[in-house]
């Protein structure tokens, strides 16, 4: 089967490429996997905040923001964040909450926040009510929706084995047959850098990074619908509402190879005990615990951009821990790129993006 873009990977980046690139063209979508964000997609925190992330992140985060709060009825609900810290975490606390722009606030305020906070152990805390919920989900099922509407296939269960370069554009062999396309866009995640090296392009130092989550019941029976995500100084761990229990992450990276993560008991048990140190019920159990690879670029920066030793070859890959709250931006800057249209997020964005830094 022929097709104008063919993307790899089955993420939010891929899906969201998939609607964007629906319009100029004709699309086809692999996932390896048997369903749509299997992996760090179907894994996240799942908050949209303007101020987390650095550079271009911000810049591609900003200009994600309507359409995250108006397309489609918009996917956006309140949330708000909270940062706190103790004893001998002020220079800690101090840069997140700058960097962040959180305005400071009373401790006593903080716990009418979030009821449970230590009284003795949190001696700083700063809010936004910026920080807002995204129903990741639903974000995802709009743009399939789109990208379908407009005659792209999303095909699952479609392992990429190998790729060839052609005169005009590549073959991809999957486990559903072959396919040619003029323009690959390389959506693959964790595997990204896996994706370039069987096309023959020369890798660009993405690490994928594990993260763990847990799910535990709401501290004492209370409803914790309206609290805030509450980030430790240092981004040691932090906690967030989910349909009336709490997941708590112990915010590790470890480096890992392209798989399936799971999470690492000990390193739960770690941070499951950073965080209760800072609160005052203790947890008794686990509801369910997962874990997804986050994957940076070597500046933790996402790479959007064809490469710049090979034709048609485009990458869209280092999402990190930003995946959804920039998403629509991002899609719209590849689908850009590829259209020949000048970039909508600028010049400046678009180098600080580009895959041609990484060379």
């Amino acid at each position: 089967m022929t097709t104008d873009f063919l993307i790899i990977g089955g993420g939010i980046a891929g899906v969201s490429a998939a609607a964007r690139l629906s319009h100029l063209g004709s699309v086809t979508l692999v996932e390896g996997e048997t369903a749509l964000a299997w992996h760090a997609s179907g894994r996240s925190a799942a908050l949209y905040e303007p101020g987390y992330g650095r550079g271009a992140v911000n810049d591609l985060t900003a200009a994600s923001g309507s359409y995250l709060a108006e397309a489609n009825g918009g996917v956006l609900s309140p949330r708000g964040l909270l940062l706190v810290g103790g004893p001998g975490e002020d220079a800690a606390f101090a840069e997140e909450a700058g960097a962040m722009n959180l305005a400071r606030i009373p401790v006593d305020e903080a716990r009418a926040l979030v009821p449970i906070l230590s009284p003795e152990r949190v001696t700083m805390a700063a809010h936004t009510t910026r920080a807002q919920d995204i129903d990741t989900d639903l974000l995802i099922q709009n743009f399939a929706r789109e990208a379908r509407a407009n005659g792209a296939r999303l095909e699952t269960g479609r392992r990429v084995t190998g790729i060839e370069r052609l005169d005009a554009g590549w073959r991809v062999v999957t486990a559903g047959g072959d396919l040619v396309a003029r323009v690959l866009i390389n959506a693959a995640g964790a595997w990204a850098d896996d994706v370039a090296r069987i096309a023959g392009v020369v890798p660009l130092g993405l690490r994928p990074f594990r993260r763990s989550m847990a799910r535990i019941p709401a501290p004492g029976r209370q409803d914790v619908a309206g609290w805030p995500m509450v980030f430790g100084a240092g981004e040691t761990w932090y906690m967030k509402p989910d349909a009336g229990a709490l997941i708590v992450s112990p915010a590790e990276e470890h480096p890992m190879e392209p798989h399936d993560a799971w999470a690492d008991d000990m390193v739960l048990a770690e941070g499951l005990a950073r965080y209760e140190e800072f609160v005052t019920e203790p947890v008794t159990r686990l509801l369910a615990s997962w874990a997804g690879l986050r994957t940076f670029a070597p500046d933790r920066v996402l790479v959007i951009g064809e490469d710049p030793e090979v034709k048609d070859f485009y990458w869209l890959a280092g999402q990190g821990g930003y995946g959804f709250q920039t998403c629509a931006a991002a899609s719209r800057h590849i689908a850009d790129l590829i259209g020949g249209c000048a970039p909508e997020i600028g010049a400046r964005a678009t180098a600080a993006l580009s895959p041609a830094r990484l060379r």
